[in-house]
């Protein structure tokens, strides 16, 4: 069998496997799905899986990895346009990260749940210095459009570009923190009252962000108080 072929059905397969992961992780959650459970679903042996996968948390990493190919692939495009100004990218960029994300709130809140238990603090570092290596080319050269058109302000592109991707990654810590600890019943707040703390936290990361970026007040917008909504609600 020619080469390309053999490498197209290894990637099928393997997309397979995904595919079944993913709807356990719904089902099941993924503490509780099990190698066995995606075997029975599929049909196949123990020794093929691990041809795919060497692990569960091997799994699990692929499916973030493939989620953020699907992002890359859909928010790229809206950094590297052309026609659009440096500002109104990156809130277009803001706006549709939130969309998209809300349009899968059930697989992001399953992942959610996992992702920030202790085993998988070396996996959370790892995919994100994957992510800094895949968006900080567009970002910084945003930031350098944005510089050039007067609308932003800073020597250090680059510098600030991985700030500015640890910022947006600190607001999601600090919203992870909100629903697990809400949901663990470690935080007895009422949905008022973790709306507004989402608010406040939006406000001052974006105040921080722009403060980088040498932005305008009020000319960022990382997202808007109706999407905050959709995760406390």
């Amino acid at each position: 069998m020619p080469r390309v072929l053999i490498e197209e059905d290894y990637a099928a397969r393997r997309n397979e496997i995904l595919d079944i992961a993913r709807k356990l992780v719904y089902t099941k959650g993924y503490e509780q799905m099990s190698i066995q459970d995606i075997l029975d679903e599929m049909k196949i042996s123990k020794g093929a899986f691990y041809h795919y996968f060497d692990s569960k948390p091997a799994l699990l990493e692929a499916l973030v990895d493939r989620l953020a190919d699907e992002a890359e692939a859909k928010f790229i495009p809206l950094l590297n346009d052309p026609a659009l100004p440096a500002l109104e990218k990156l809130c277009r960029y803001f706006s549709s990260a939130v969309q998209w994300k809300a349009t899968q709130k059930d697989y992001m809140l399953a992942l959610l749940r996992i992702w920030y238990s202790d085993e998988n603090a070396l996996t959370r570092q790892k995919v994100f210095a994957i992510m800094l290596q895949r968006i900080a080319p567009s970002f910084t050269s945003v930031i350098q459009q944005g510089v050039q058109e007067g609308t932003l302000c800073t020597s250090f592109p680059d510098q600030a570009t991985e700030i500015s991707l640890y910022l947006i990654l600190g607001l999601g810590d600090k919203f992870g923190e909100i629903i697990l600890g809400h949901e663990a019943g470690a935080v007895q707040l009422s949905a008022e009252e973790r709306f507004q703390i989402m608010q406040k936290a939006v406000a001052a990361y974006t105040d921080a962000l722009e403060r980088v970026l040498g932005a305008s007040a009020g000319s960022i917008q990382v997202m808007d108080d109706a999407s905050i909504r959709v995760w406390v609600d």
